[in-house]
């Protein structure tokens, strides 16, 4: 009557239960899926939330490419700004200065990573104009010798705005004193806060003139820095570049220049899902264990129908048939639900802190202070597919003994 029948009977075995034990091994499986998927989908959510929360807050400090002489600095940087600012998907491209060196107030001393801009075109390339807690770029004038620094490192000098602090660089000039290094007053003009400890305590910033005047460095500046239509484009865009300008010059981008990192977060996400997925893997040991209970128990039955002539095939596509049923249903669940929270996580904690009074990542503590997340398509996916598939080679070593079972012997003592 029933056709396909093993697909029904597969399905009958699935939600019929006359044992309890079974029943409830069948149910963990379940839960277990469900719970291994829902965990999967969440934390990768929130790990790449973290990723992107990250990227983020770096290329607003860092170029996506970055164009600099291969011996040394960059001459007539005028000319090559204006021809790479032409250059198709180029969006904003702005010159700079750096060099490590130390600032001293009256009662700390921390070394920095030194910028020289140019206001007029960094707003082009980098967004921490948007995180000055008090002034701006644009109050970094040639010959005005101001500065701006970030809110820890402020902190760490106990300086605020209007207090001189003073730059002191490696290089050495010859005085009637003797050798000294080069330094010079500045004064603090504006204060950033961009929520990373290394650019706020380890950075600063000051008109791309002062730091030549300062460096030394007359007309030439350390590169260029170019901010893309699309940063995941950078590579190529940095390939075709370095084959374009020769070796006389060298295009880094954003993926290479932070390849450590980056590269560190890629093995954190790989370990994180390997970890997560054995709650799947030990799902499916219990979906093993209930079909192998399963096969035992319907012995009889499996031998009556292979005496009305069932194929030993359509008995083990029966074993099949009711495991995966249940990894897909496990499974399902687990997507709706962990689909359902992810995309909702941003707006659950915070209810849950207030509720109960605590916050996951304090802010005096943390420089992120929520749990961000980022749902891919792609991770569902794979966490799907893997699921099923895992689900399904569950099933084949209990299929394969219902299929082996002999009619005579399986009825022999019923």
């Amino acid at each position: 009557m029933f056709k396909p029948l093993d697909i029904f009977i597969g399905l009958r075995y699935a939600h019929k239960r006359k044992s309890q034990r079974i029943s409830h091994v069948s149910l963990a499986a379940v839960l277990g899926t469900m719970i291994g998927v829902l965990v999967l989908i969440t934390i990768l959510s929130i790990m790449n939330g973290f990723e992107k929360e990250l990227r983020t807050r770096i290329l607003g400090m860092i170029a996506h490419v970055t164009v600099s002489e291969t011996d040394g600095l960059l001459p007539n940087w005028q000319k090559y700004r204006d021809t790479l600012a032409k250059k198709p998907h180029v969006i904003g491209a702005a010159p700079y200065i750096e060099s490590q060196i130390m600032i001293t107030s009256d009662t700390a001393a921390h070394g920095v990573l030194l910028h020289g801009i140019s206001p007029e075109y960094q707003s082009q390339v980098s967004d921490v104009n948007e995180y000055m807690e008090y002034g701006s770029f644009d109050d970094l004038t040639s010959r005005g010798y101001g500065i701006a620094i970030g809110v820890e490192l402020a902190g760490k000098l106990n300086v605020y705005p209007g207090d001189k602090i003073t730059l002191i660089t490696p290089q050495i000039q010859i005085t009637p004193a003797g050798l000294l290094p080069r330094m010079k007053r500045f004064t603090v003009v504006a204060l950033y806060r961009k929520g990373m400890k290394d650019y706020d305590s380890a950075t600063a910033f000051i008109h791309i003139e002062d730091a030549a005047r300062l460096l030394k460095t007359h007309k030439e500046v350390t590169g260029i820095r170019l901010k893309l239509d699309d940063l995941f484009d950078a590579p190529n865009f940095a390939y075709k570049l370095n084959q374009e300008m020769g070796k006389s010059f060298k295009a880094t981008d954003w993926a290479e220049a932070n390849k450590v990192f980056f590269s560190a977060i890629n093995m954190e996400h790989i370990a994180m899902f390997i970890i997560l997925f054995f709650i799947v893997l030990i799902a499916s040991f219990y979906m093993l264990a209930a079909l192998i209970m399963l096969v035992a128990d319907k012995r009889a039955d499996i031998a009556i129908l292979r005496t009305l002539g069932m194929s030993p095939k359509t008995i083990r596509n029966i074993f099949i048939i009711q495991g995966s049923f249940l990894g897909i249903v496990g499974t399902l669940l687990g997507v709706l639900l962990g689909v359902t929270l992810a995309l909702n996580l941003e707006t659950l904690l915070p209810s849950i802190e207030d509720f109960f009074g605590f916050r996951i990542f304090p802010p005096d503590l943390f420089y992120i202070s929520h749990v961000p997340s980022d749902l891919r398509a792609s991770n569902v996916w794979v966490i799907t597919l893997g699921s099923i598939a895992l689900s399904i080679l569950a099933t084949i070593p209990a299929s394969i003994r219902a299929a082996a079972i002999e009619p005579v012997e399986a009825l022999r003592y019923d």
